[in-house]
């Protein structure tokens, strides 16, 4: 619930909310048999985009999985570990990111058309964008998932080389990718993957501690 404030002011979220998308929040890796219906991932996407990149840069590229045959391809990709919670995971997303995002900038960011020749002009400016704004909206989209109801089992653990080759062959600049979807400049990669469901909260072990702000942060 959102608490009531003045018009024109900052709104200020409840302490369940706060619970519910960072203080109980948990990385999940048991799974109800429960699914996830196709409504709430475009739901997610329609949070999820409005958080901020850099010039509105938007990088980030997600493929849901949500079939056995569709998982099927990724398990090749997984190391041991990550297997099983995988294929029990209602969908899994891989979180992804187009390399060549700035092909889209005179679209996405009309204010200022000469910014696309920043990026051009410097492969190494791109690629950091890229990677930096793609994590931040991965971030985002596991916020918009938690406040939609679901939980998140974001990890690593897999061979991006081997999902990028299977999910993400080269696809002519600004047409759809091999499978349909989203837009790609060019051959997107893969960031970090995040299974989707709800999560077995019976099978959670012990928070891991935090830093305290003394330890993490400073103030000048």
């Amino acid at each position: 619930m959102i608490s009531t404030a003045p018009e024109n002011t900052s709104v200020r979220l409840s302490e369940r909310d706060f619970n519910v998308l960072f203080r109980e929040a948990r990385t999940h890796s048991e799974w109800l048999d429960r699914p996830v219906e196709d409504g709430l991932l475009h739901q997610i996407y329609g949070l999820m985009k409005w958080g901020p990149t850099s010039a509105n840069c938007c990088p980030a590229r997600i493929v849901f999985l949500r079939t056995p045959e569709s998982k099927e391809r990724l398990r090749p990709a997984l190391m041991a570990g990550n297997v099983d919670k995988t294929m029990a995971a209602p969908v899994t997303a891989i979180v992804a990111y187009d390399p060549k995002f700035y092909e889209l900038l005179p679209r996405l960011f009309p204010a200022m058309p000469a910014m696309k020749d920043m990026f051009v002009k410097s492969p190494e400016f791109a690629a950091s964008t890229a990677m930096r704004n793609g994590s931040l909206q991965g971030a985002y989209f596991m916020l918009a998932a938690r406040a939609l109801g679901l939980d998140c089992g974001p990890m690593s653990g897999f061979d991006n080389a081997k999902v990028d080759q299977e999910f993400f062959p080269a696809a002519a600049p600004g047409t759809a990718a091999a499978d349909g979807g989203f837009i790609a400049s060019g051959p997107v990669k893969s960031n970090f993957l995040c299974n989707l469901g709800y999560g077995d909260r019976s099978k959670l072990h012990p928070r891991g501690p935090r830093l305290g702000f003394e330890e993490a942060c400073q103030l000048l």
